[in-house]
């Protein structure tokens, strides 16, 4: 059966990996765990925590993202790893995530409120400085949707302001968080230094 779980690995960047598999995951959540203490909620964490340079998990529907420690390794090892942990998790038959995290899980009214909190009072006077603002857009479960506008929509720095700065501010606060989708287009924006990836 082992054979028949198929996993596609598709780097993000050199410390974040998402791996793409043919079947639901945890179907209809998202879950992240942001360390080996959070992870004890959800049987796969555990698993993928035990792998040495692993430093945060992210569990989504089909998708399992990995964040590690160490940047400049080649995915290929840790892979397998990952790999051979997702088909042990979906084979066993337990759920990859406990009922007991969805149960703690702030509703998406107070979800919306403690996010648009820290956009208004700490992400956006950062990014203002540079003519940019992030918008909520919407909340689903625990999922939330984000626009960047502004000096932020279509700059070659947008990435990374949302995944140093925007998304770790977020998880920081509100580790209950899933997943933080950005909805922006930003090949449309009007930043002359933004060159969209082929």
């Amino acid at each position: 059966m082992e054979q028949n779980i198929k996993i596609t690995a598709e780097p993000v960047d050199a410390q974040r990996c998402r791996f793409k598999v043919d079947r639901p995951v945890y179907a209809g959540g998202a879950a992240f765990f942001g360390n080996r203490e959070r992870a004890k909620e959800s049987p796969l964490a555990e698993k993928l925590f035990a792998i040495d340079t692993v430093t945060e998990v992210l569990i989504s529907e089909n998708a399992v993202s990995i964040s590690r420690s160490i940047p400049d390794a080649d995915w290929l090892a840790m892979a397998k790893q990952v790999g051979a942990a997702i088909r042990a998790q979906l084979q066993s038959g337990i759920p990859a995530v406990s009922e007991k995290h969805k149960e703690k899980l702030p509703s998406s009214a107070e979800l919306r409120l403690r996010v648009k909190d820290i956009l208004d009072n700490d992400i956006n006077p950062a990014v203002a400085g540079h003519g940019g603002f992030v918008e909520l857009l919407d909340v689903r479960a625990n999922n939330i949707y984000i626009r960047m506008g502004g000096g932020c929509q279509g700059c070659g720095m947008a990435n990374v302001t949302l995944k140093q700065g925007i998304e770790r501010t977020l998880r920081d606060a509100i580790p209950e968080i899933g997943e933080i989708l950005d909805t922006t287009d930003h090949a449309s924006g009007h930043n002359p230094y933004y060159s969209p990836s082929k």
